[in-house]
């Protein structure tokens, strides 16, 4: 204080002010002040000593981004800046995870009401929840992306070894960053999921010991509850930003040591270029890095903010009750491709032989390849490989959808589709007004009421889905006729119901509010006739119409 009271004696409030002012730009940059910022912004060259390089050598953030970049990797390809844009997404989770933080307890009592409360009363709490969510699918997918990039360039290759392993553990730590988030909702979705997820914990060899201790340590008790929501929570919260933090750091790191590999078509095999950048070809951090950053990142948080008024919304479906498992219990689609072989094989051996022996084998790869070339023509092994491997995950990913290998019974897939316990309703969509007491059939047209016409009409799709009647020109697969012309399903169960009646009734229960039902008929062949229904209410405030 002393000094800058000289300094107004000497100099004027106002000199004084904007020297000071002067002072505090550069000790925050690590030296560059508000001219060389200026001058940077404007393009001019800088003065001498450069003190455009200093923020790298003695800043705090800036340390861990090279100086200067060979001009090559800095257009959109060989990196298509997945790799910053998978940064940029883990600082957008963090600000929007500290947002939502200060309105949620992870208590099973009020974290969905508190959820609720974000969604209804926080002043652009639902938009922030949608981009929280949003942003967590969007950050899984860049990183994926990012490291097929990286194995499709052959940016692994020697000396990057390392760079790959901390690529591989941020890919982990991101999956389990967004599947930990999954639970914290309280809501049913969330809750069978991971209960689902988390139960092959159990067949830990030998089960009776390792097995038990593993369940008791991921839940928090035989059963999620309280305490599974806490570890949870803290887990997403705490450990693991904590940890992904820690490690872009080293990565980030690695990257300045190893310089960024170059287009493959730009080095000869066995050839590593990437830092012995000439000066003809360098293309500085500040200011044209910086500033084309901060571009890409007002057109990310532009998107990212569009999607979530017009084109996303996060799930929330009704509290979580241990009681009531809904009919298709579904992982997350970045985990949907282990579900997929769960249906097929042991849990045990999925989730301690299978998946640990696919991760190793990512871990280790750049350790034990031994071929030098980058180039795509010396990889075609490489690329091979990478291309089954995709082909590999969009089977196994169709495999852990509802439609492979998991069906109830046909009168239950349709309520499913029409008047599900959890999810879009497509009947429930109609808007209140339009659904007008009486009872209807499947495809029946409905004078001056196209929304209730439109929900038949799916009505009508879903029976022919389910049901041995004809559809279009052919018979269903599973469905027979015997001497008499009589149609029929050999397992009813599993298969189709022989031609099935069925009704929507819409009636009134009390002041604004009307209940839906849905009654479906058929007969068994071996146990004779068979009748079930599945009820729904539809307030005139419930807003479905605009899920």
């Amino acid at each position: 204080m002393a000094t800058f009271y000289d300094q107004v004696r000497e100099m004027g409030l106002k000199q004084a002010t904007i020297a000071k002012a002067d002072e505090i730009v550069e000790r925050v940059t690590a030296g560059m002040n508000t001219g060389d910022i200026r001058s940077a912004l404007r393009g001019d060259e800088p003065r001498r000593p450069n003190p455009r390089l200093r923020p790298h050598a003695d800043g705090f953030w800036f340390h861990i981004r090279p100086s200067f970049y060979h001009t090559e990797v800095t257009r959109i390809y060989p990196t298509f800046r997945l790799g910053w844009l998978s940064t940029f997404m883990f600082v957008w989770e963090t600000i929007t995870g500290i947002f939502l933080m200060i309105f949620y307890t992870p208590r099973p009592g009020t974290a969905y009401s508190d959820i609720w409360n974000i969604i209804t009363n926080v002043p652009l709490g639902n938009l922030m929840r949608d981009l929280h969510r949003l942003g967590a699918e969007i950050m899984v997918l860049v990183v994926a992306l990012h490291m097929l990039r990286t194995f499709i360039t052959g940016s692994y290759k020697v000396p990057r070894q390392f760079t790959w392993l901390t690529g591989m553990l941020l890919l982990v730590f991101t999956l389990v960053l967004s599947f930990s988030g999954y639970l914290l909702p309280w809501d049913q979705l969330a809750y069978w999921a991971v209960t689902v997820a988390v139960s092959a914990a159990e067949a830990a060899p030998p089960a009776e010991i390792m097995g038990k201790n593993i369940n008791l340590l991921v839940r928090g008790a035989p059963t999620f509850g309280p305490g599974g929501l806490l570890r949870w929570y803290l887990l997403h919260v705490l450990v693991l930003p904590l940890l992904t933090g820690i490690f872009i750091f080293v990565h980030y790191y690695k990257v300045v040591l190893q310089g960024h590999s170059l287009p493959p078509g730009r080095e000869k095999a066995g050839e590593d270029n990437a830092k012995r950048v000439p000066k003809t070809e360098r293309t500085y951090f500040t200011p044209d890095l910086i500033t084309s950053e901060l571009m890409w990142t007002a057109l990310a948080t532009l998107l990212l903010v569009l999607g979530a008024l017009w084109f996303y919304s996060a799930p929330l479906e009704s509290q979580a009750n241990p009681l009531s498992t809904p009919l298709h219990v579904v992982a997350p689609w970045y985990l949907a491709w282990s579900q997929g072989w769960l249906k097929l094989a042991p849990k045990e051996f999925i989730a301690f032989i299978f998946i640990p022996a696919l991760a190793t084998a990512f871990f280790v790869m750049p350790y034990i390849e031994i071929g030098k070339s980058r180039r795509y023509a010396d990889r075609r092994v490489g690329l091979s490989v990478a291309m089954l491997f995709i082909a590999f995950m969009l089977i196994s990913n169709w495999m852990g959808s509802p439609e492979y290998a998991v069906e109830s019974s046909p009168d239950q897939e349709v309520y499913q589709e029409l008047l599900p316990q959890e999810g879009h309703s497509p009947i429930l969509a109609v808007p209140y007004e339009a659904l007008e007491f009486g009872v209807f059939s499947p495809g029946e047209t409905i004078e001056g009421n196209p929304e209730l016409t439109e929900a038949l009409l799916e009505f009508e799709a879903a029976m022919n889905r389910h049901s041995c009647n004809l559809t279009g020109n052919r018979w269903k697969d599973d469905c027979k006729e015997d001497r008499s012309g009589t149609r029929y399903s050999n397992n009813f169960t599993n298969d189709a119901m022989p031609d099935p009646e069925a009704i929507l009734i819409i009636e009134p229960v009390q002041h604004n509010m009307k209940q839906v039902t849905l009654q479906i008929e058929s007969v068994n062949p071996e146990t004779g006739p068979v009748s079930t229904e599945t009820v729904a209410f539809r307030h005139v405030d419930s807003g479905y119409e605009e899920d």
